[in-house]
């Protein structure tokens, strides 16, 4: 005989929609199974009117969130509205009326996750969170159960599809951020106000909730270095792949010496390497683990049914514990890493130097950056305009991002050598050959 559990969804966008065709869609072939019968008992949102391209049967809608919140039939509360307020008010609320709470909301969490895992295990009730990260990747389960053996050594995650079909064309075309940003609006992939993605704000979010997975430390949104894609030209995709690279905006979080670093940013990745081979909206999480290695997942970060695909495993995951124990979803404590300033990160580097066209000019900027033990690994320079400004590109070797700092500043007030800011992009993977 089927265990029945009862759901409501708040928020009937997107997601809420895909997440409510799943459900009765599949509704047979998810009891057949697993054997639960998951009953959609509420859907509440403020405009119930507009047709969403799925049938809901009759009394399901409602204008009320609390008219599912404070229902006891109701087992399992789904937040899909997004945003800070009333989501996280929604939850709170939902916890301490006894349900399990199943958000997609990454700025939640990971802002405010704090307080709600604390209510929920006080309650002794679960959070699930599959959908707020990379969509329909099972990611976080792949953290919390697959590689739950291993300690991880480093995660490298594509997970905003936004910044990631603009750099994409941008590589493709040549064309420039701008032009491509407003296309990517036309076209429903970028927001009106597409600052979250491309200021790799959502990225660090989703970081954020695997970092904590992973290593056992708080949440730490406030600690991850956040650098967008804003800057990026097509002059810099031009030179990397001449290089034999490609730019990604990479979440990055690995273990150096028992720190952890934590940053989102523009990344120079080999042409070959598999996550570089990741383009259009699609996300990808590389993880490597102690004892199972090199792994990646690959699929959609975002949409209406990847997304709902996301919440819908969390439903089900959870309706198999209803009435049975709590499991918690994160870590209460810290496995005793730090967390690393980026300016004590080491990696390689891509300096872009407008320099004037003149001698010695080379011989002055790789003074300045031996003074700060920075070496060189590849040069280009191939436009003259005599004692005009031209490019003059640089990749190093290993350094310390506080030398490269350094090394900029100082650079950069060489007036008789450069004509503009230096520009520089972190290089991640095998060593320049």
């Amino acid at each position: 005989m089927s265990k029945a559990v009862n759901v409501g969804i708040i928020g009937f966008g997107t997601v809420g929609s895909g997440t409510a065709r799943i459900l009765l869609q599949n509704g047979a072939l998810i009891e057949r199974r697993t054997g639960i019968k998951i009953n959609l008992k509420k859907i509440a949102d403020l405009d119930i009117d507009r047709t969403r391209g799925v049938a809901i049967p009759q009394g399901v809608l409602t204008t009320d969130a609390y008219e599912l919140i404070n229902d006891p039939e109701i087992d399992i509360v789904v937040e899909l509205i997004g945003g800070i307020e009333p989501a996280k008010r929604f939850m709170l609320d939902a916890l301490k009326q006894g349900k399990h709470v199943v958000t997609a909301n990454k700025a939640l969490l990971a802002t405010h996750g704090t307080e709600i895992f604390e209510e929920a295990q006080a309650r002794q009730k679960n959070i699930g969170f599959e959908a707020a990260v990379a969509g329909g990747i099972p990611i976080i389960r792949v953290m919390r159960e697959g590689l739950a053996a291993n300690n991880i050594m480093s995660i490298y995650g594509i997970i905003n599809g936004t910044s990631n079909y603009i750099l994409t064309r941008m590589t493709r075309e040549g064309a420039p951020f701008d032009a491509v940003l407003q296309d990517a609006q036309r076209l429903g992939y970028a927001e009106a106000d597409p600052t979250f993605d491309i200021e790799g704000i959502d990225t660090a979010h989703k970081l954020t909730l695997l970092a904590s997975l992973s290593y056992g430390i708080p949440l730490s949104f406030d600690k991850v270095y956040k650098e967008g894609i804003t800057g990026i030209t097509p002059e810099d995709i031009a030179y990397a792949s001449e290089l034999g690279y490609k730019i990604k905006l990479l979440a990055i979080a690995k273990v150096i010496d028992s720190a952890i670093e934590l940053r989102v940013h523009p990344t120079m990745l080999p042409e070959d390497n598999l996550i570089s081979k990741v383009d259009d909206v699609l996300n990808a999480v590389y993880v490597v683990g102690d004892a199972v290695g090199e792994t990646m997942y690959y699929g959609r970060g975002a949409g209406d049914m990847p997304t709902g695909s996301a919440v819908v495993s969390d439903i089900i995951d959870i309706a198999g514990s209803v009435g049975c124990r709590y499991r918690q979803f994160l870590q209460a404590g810290s496995d005793g890493y730090k967390i690393k300033d980026i300016s004590d990160i080491e990696t390689m580097y891509y300096f872009r130097f407008t320099v004037l066209d003149k001698p010695g000019v080379l011989s002055k900027i790789s003074g300045v950056l031996g003074t700060h033990n920075i070496s060189i690994s590849a040069v280009i320079q191939k436009e003259r305009r005599e004692g005009e400004a031209v490019p003059l590109v640089v990749l190093t070797h290993r350094a310390k991002e506080r030398d490269i700092l350094n090394a900029v500043k100082e650079i950069d007030q060489l007036q008789q050598v450069v004509a503009a800011k230096t520009k520089f992009i972190r290089v991640e993977g095998k060593e320049y050959n």
